[in-house]
């Protein structure tokens, strides 16, 4: 097979990201030392060690509350609280690894776009190359509040914060330096020609920005731009934007046509659909044999807590204990539209493979879904992989991990060997930045027909 596998672990810097319950399990190190730096470092190495493209650090600005209308399920059961910033680890983690990238999550909706350009560069020079960033819009009640608004602004509107935002970054990143402005000429007594420096005068609808950009620019300029978004307004932005892109889906066949529609409007936005990768999730559960997979398995469901689930799925901005209590044979519905993330609404209405119930809904929550994860012993595994690999036409995947470390030690030393041996997946990495890895025919800076190349034009002409 000519197609590899991109793997990315899907990471948190909390005490648990999304194994509900899991800190409970003996085995799980990771709410005892995810503040300890050399619990990251360890963890880079053997992400390294595995091949993998890149560590997906997803983050939140708030404390989920909307079950119950209360904080307490989600702090309690530890619900991606206490949750530290994933940017401050890259430098530590990149100094210990060589090839590793690093895709790190910043919503436009609550931060500038001046200083987070600053710190994506910064990133970019320190990892030379090896940074990516993963645009969210926030869907968190508390989040607003945690930045003195008394309402989430509205779904779409968002997501028009965040198309400005982006024109902003591209054209400090872009725009701003000329790839020659650093000149260190003694003579002259010059270290940066100002004449080759430029402000950019943004004046939007949200944004006022002068500029220039205070850092001078890195090796990929843009860093690798991520995004996840099933919605219509999301699908939309993603293919504007993002060269990486996350879809979720309970079957390779809805996977495949989120991957699609994106693919097709990124032609009606001009650019190449060849030129976006698509990620999908991916739950493994990996023992030596079939049988001790599935004790892995039934010891995890044993700890399992259906109320951080619950507290979870609020990101919809649906409580869901609204709906406990009622007749379960009941059919599953709406009662009104939210300013919630829309994917997660969508997993029990627009993308479950028929209509639900509500005992079934309710049932969902109550333990990890057996049909969302592929266990047993590696060639098992393997095949699961590649069935779904094959079926739903990604590029690659986000691995989740219940127990960490042990879930991605057992997957690099028991399923990475089988994948590399039917040629699913690298045995080496390629050179260069995370661009260059993920597009081996193209360049360390964005292609010509994405949207942050006019800025790129625009300053080629002022020359």
């Amino acid at each position: 097979m000519s197609k590899e596998i991109l793997l990315n672990a899907f990471e948190m810097t909390s005490a648990m990201h999304n194994s509900h319950g899991l800190w409970k399990h003996p085995e799980n190190k990771r709410h005892r030392n995810y503040k300890d730096l050399d619990y990251w470092i360890h963890y880079a190495k053997l992400l390294e060690k595995g091949k993998f493209d890149a560590v997906f650090f997803a983050d939140v600005l708030g404390v989920y509350d909307v079950y119950k209308k209360s904080k307490h399920p989600s702090i309690r059961d530890g619900l991606q609280v206490p949750l530290n910033d994933p940017a401050l680890l890259i430098s530590a983690m990149a100094s210990v690894t060589e090839h590793l990238s690093f895709a790190v999550t910043v919503s436009t909706t609550y931060e500038q776009p001046f200083g987070n350009a600053r710190r994506f560069s910064t990133l970019d020079h320190l990892t030379k190359g090896r940074i990516a960033w993963n645009v969210v819009t926030s869907y968190l009640p508390n989040a607003a509040r945690n930045f003195g608004l008394e309402d989430m602004i509205k779904h779409d509107e968002r997501y028009n914060i965040a198309d400005e935002y982006l024109e902003v970054s591209y054209k400090l990143w872009e725009n701003s330096w000329e790839d020659d402005a650093v000149i260190q000429d003694i003579e002259s007594n010059t270290l940066v020609n100002p004449e080759k420096v430029h402000e950019i005068h943004h004046k939007g609808r949200y944004f006022k920005v002068e500029g220039p950009h205070l850092s001078e620019p890195s090796l990929q300029r843009t860093p690798v731009i991520y995004q996840a978004g099933t919605s219509e307004r999301g699908r939309d932005f993603a293919a504007k934007h993002a060269e990486c892109i996350f879809v979720g889906g309970p079957t390779p066949k809805r996977i495949r046509f989120y991957a699609d529609d994106i693919r097709t409007r990124a032609e009606k936005h001009g650019r190449d659909p060849e030129k976006i990768k698509i990620f999908s999730f991916l739950n493994v559960v990996v023992g030596r044999t079939t049988e001790e997979a599935e004790e892995k398995f039934k010891a995890y469901a044993s700890v399992w807590s259906s109320d951080a689930a619950k507290a979870q799925y609020g990101a919809s901005g649906y409580d869901i204990a609204e709906y406990e209590g009622l007749d379960a044979d009941l059919p599953f519905a709406y009662k009104k539209s939210t300013e919630g993330g829309h994917y997660k609404a969508a997993t029990l209405t627009t993308d479950a493979p028929r209509p639900l119930t509500i005992g079934e809904v309710l049932k969902r929550f109550e333990e990890p879904d057996r049909g969302s994860f592929i266990v047993g012993n590696p060639e098992e595994v393997a095949d699961g992989i590649q069935k779904q690999f094959e079926e739903s036409g990604v590029d690659g995947f986000n691995l989740n991990h219940l127990v960490t470390p042990g879930d991605l030690e057992a997957f690099v030393e028991l399923v990475v060997p089988v994948l590399q041996e039917r040629g699913l997946y690298k045995k080496e990495y390629s050179k260069g930045t995370l661009r260059e890895k993920l597009f081996p025919k193209g360049e360390s800076l964005l292609p010509q027909d994405h949207p942050a190349a006019k800025f790129r034009r625009v300053l080629a002409e002022t020359k």
